[in-house]
Parts: structure tokens; C-alpha cells; sequence
């Protein structure tokens, strides 16, 4: 999972990722193992008013 962030050049703070549906803890972001055919969703959390 670092590396797709670190390609994606995204730093990490703001985030929720979810891979097949399962929101994967930002404490498992460097456990976390993409394989062929996962399904990942990043959503950036953004402030407004």
C-alpha cells in the first residue's frame, strides 16, 4: 500500500483507503499487500464551509 501512495504521490494525512470494500486501518497502510484484481477506492478528505 506505501508504495501505491508514494506513486500516487500522496502523503497519506487526509485519507481512507478501502481495498474490496474493507477500509483498511491507516495502522495497516505498510502491512497492507495489493494484489491482481483488488478493487481500491482513495477518498481525500477535504474542508469546506
Amino acid at each position: 500500500m506505501i508504495s501505491l501512495l508514494n506513486f500516487l504521490e500522496i502523503d497519506g494525512n487526509g485519507i481512507a483507503i478501502e481495498i474490496n470494500l474493507i477500509v483498511i486501518p491507516k495502522s495497516q497502510y505498510k502491512n497492507t499487500i495489493i494484489k491482481n484484481n483488488d478493487k481500491i477506492e482513495i477518498v481525500q478528505f477535504i474542508g469546506g464551509g
